[in-house]
């Protein structure tokens, strides 16, 4: 048995590897430059965990998702591997702390935001660690074609000079043949390694429903499959009025969104992961990282961004194997809808520069300062006192993210300030009968000198980092001081935070990122009307559709989606007699006989009629169809 295998049996409980995870591995541990494409549930992350556990050294993660990026740490240390994250908003003097561990202390896997990179200093330091191998997830973020482009990406290429030994593995779920050539040019990929795995997921089947009351059609869908789901939706709004109107309806629901206080995201995401409520209504801040077997459906209510972003939400469905559906609800308004409230709010040139200005003034940022400095954030009370569209706003501080010249996090923080307010003599008396808080009470007194005099803003992360404990061991001390009247305690929740990544420098910014700008609003406008598309074509077999997408040609219908399942169910004499054996037991509306028999409300609409053409039935005052 090969060791890459027993570490697979060892720290992920898992027998077998999937295909093609195994070959990635092996190319990767020949030192080869690989490309994997693996759709999503594909596995990525073991095909760099491994390697870089099997070779001496440290392995560089670069990744553009922060949620995902400490996931992914949190589950490697519950694992008891060595595994520390550098992300946005993390000051000098920790990015120091944080490599002299990666140099001095043994760990094993050190990710890190493309950003990050954009900084001389913090190459140097890399160059003197023993890195053994250098991933880079979501890879197709150094493609301008790709559907998320991130100009920072640009500079991985750069880390082939300094390490021109150590492998690189280019891994992401979504890329066509354009964005895949783009890819190893950008990178820098030497002779790499093609690994890539069909996007066909014979279990899942696609469903496009076309219904005037989609809520009735989830109550069907949840009904039928009382198993474990996911719905989608586009905004917070819709994900808590989706999850009440569900719970009404007697279905154990909850939901997640970006604005969520962490210890409430937890909250309702175990509880669906345990099984204690049957649906999750999300919105796209949901899923990265998650990796639940037996979600039965996944139904999007409102339309996809882009298919690249349908694939991969939908295919959170039937990863056990076992037959899953992902389901578009679509009616008459969606598109145009979903035009206002998506391409009409894509912000030009002028709009994102007079948010970046007025972001810089609101934190009274002076021209030429700002670089890495934090903020917490609201973003309605922004839009508010300028008078912002809060979308096209959004969608703007979104854009300066992913070109790295501030970090937006649009997640809920707290903000925790304190004072003591009584004399130092005291705290010692306090530690004397609570001598277990010591390391942490003592760690806040050495961190934040005038604490006593004022009332300051603290990091429970970096108290818990500095003290060798966690986040939540370091709150319950806190809130044990101000019960026990120490100190005055003040927390604030914000919607999102802001950190600064560049120096203020306003037109000389926003110049040089303004092609790509032009270019990914251009790319949206395309990507959206491919979802257009993809709902509208009632011809085409639904996987076939996704797989040409993708650039991946197949002669074969699936058998199993919504067009396969209407031509199957489309012979109107068929219908006609199921009808009639229906209505011989009671009187029935369409919504009904539609439920009864499982067909397209376009099928039921046309048998109906034909047997009303024919004399064979009648309608009631109850909009009932009887037998004549």
């Amino acid at each position: 048995m090969s060791e890459a295998l027993l570490l697979l049996q060892k720290y992920w409980k898992h027998e077998t590897f999937r295909t093609p995870q195994e070959e990635i591995i092996q190319s990767v541990l020949d030192g080869n430059d690989t490309f994997a494409l693996l759709p999503t549930g594909g596995g990525k992350s073991v095909c760099f965990q491994i390697p870089a556990l099997l070779l001496n050294g440290i392995c560089l993660v670069v990744s553009p998702l922060i949620a995902l990026m400490k996931d992914q740490v949190q589950n490697l240390q519950s694992r008891n591997i060595k595994a520390i994250a550098l992300t946005g908003g993390v000051s000098q003097d920790e990015v120091i702390d944080i490599l002299d561990n990666c140099q001095f202390g043994n760990y094993k896997f050190l990710y890190l935001s493309p950003e990050r990179l954009q900084h001389d200093w913090i190459v140097e330091r890399l160059k003197q660690l023993p890195i053994n191998l250098i991933a880079i997830d979501e890879a197709h973020c150094v493609s301008q074609w790709g559907h998320d482009f991130r100009p920072a990406y640009l500079k991985i290429s750069e880390l082939k000079t300094a390490f021109p030994k150590t492998p690189f593995l280019a891994l992401t779920a979504t890329a066509t043949k354009r964005v895949q050539e783009d890819i190893c040019k950008n990178l820098a990929l030497e002779n790499p390694q093609f690994f890539t795995k069909s996007f066909t997921r014979e279990n899942l089947a696609y469903h496009v429903i076309k219904t005037e009351d989609k809520l009735f059609k989830i109550q069907q869908i949840l009904t039928k499959n009382p198993q474990s789901s996911i719905i989608y939706v586009r905004n917070r709004k819709s994900c808590i009025e989706t999850s009440q109107q569900l719970n009404q309806l007697g279905f154990s629901t909850t939901f997640y969104h970006g604005g969520l206080p962490a210890k409430e995201k937890e909250k309702n995401m175990q509880s669906w992961l345990e099984n204690k409520s049957q649906v999750i209504v999300a919105t796209n801040a949901f899923g990265m990282g998650i990796d639940k077997s037996d979600v039965k459906t996944v139904i999007h209510i409102q339309l996809p961004e882009n298919i690249e972003n349908y694939y991969q939400e939908a295919g959170r469905a039937g990863r056990n194997g076992e037959k899953a559906f992902g389901i578009i609800l679509t009616n008459s308004g969606d598109i145009d809808f979903t035009k206002r409230q998506f391409l009409d709010v894509l912000p030009d040139k002028k709009f994102v520069r007079d948010v970046y200005v007025k972001l810089n003034n609101y934190f009274r940022i002076a021209y030429g300062e700002g670089f890495n400095e934090s903020f917490a954030f609201n973003l309605n009370q922004f839009c508010s006192h300028y008078n912002f569209p809060i979308l096209k706003a959004f969608n703007s501080l979104q854009f300066l993210d992913r070109q790295g010249i501030l970090t937006f996090q649009s997640e809920s923080s707290e903000k925790i300030s304190l004072q003591f307010i009584i004399p130092s003599k005291e705290v010692i008396r306090y530690i004397s009968l609570h001598p277990h808080d010591e390391p942490i009470i003592t760690t806040i007194l050495r961190t934040y000198s005038g604490i006593f005099d004022v009332e300051t803003t603290i990091n429970p992360h970096l108290v818990a980092k500095k003290s060798n404990t966690t986040e939540a061991a370091v709150e319950k001390v806190i809130d044990q001081l101000a019960e026990s009247q120490c100190i005055i305690l003040h927390a604030k929740n914000n919607d999102s935070s802001i950190t600064f990544n560049e120096v203020r420098e306003d037109d000389l910014t926003i110049n040089r990122v303004a092609k790509f700008l032009a270019h990914q609003n251009q790319l949206k406008q395309d990507q959206f009307q491919s979802v257009i598309d993809y709902i509208s074509n009632e011809d085409s077999c639904k996987n076939k559709l996704l797989l040409a997408y993708f650039e991946e040609i197949t002669e074969e219908d699936c058998g199993i989606c919504s067009y396969c399942f209407s031509k199957k169910k489309s012979n109107p004499k068929e219908n006609t007699e199921l009808i009639l054996q229906l209505l011989q037991k009671d009187n029935l509306s369409s919504r009904e006989i539609e439920n009864s028999l499982q067909i397209s409300p376009e099928a039921t609409i046309f048998a109906l009629q034909l047997l009303l053409e024919h004399h064979k039935i009648a309608i009631n005052s109850y909009n009932q169809y009887y037998l004549l």
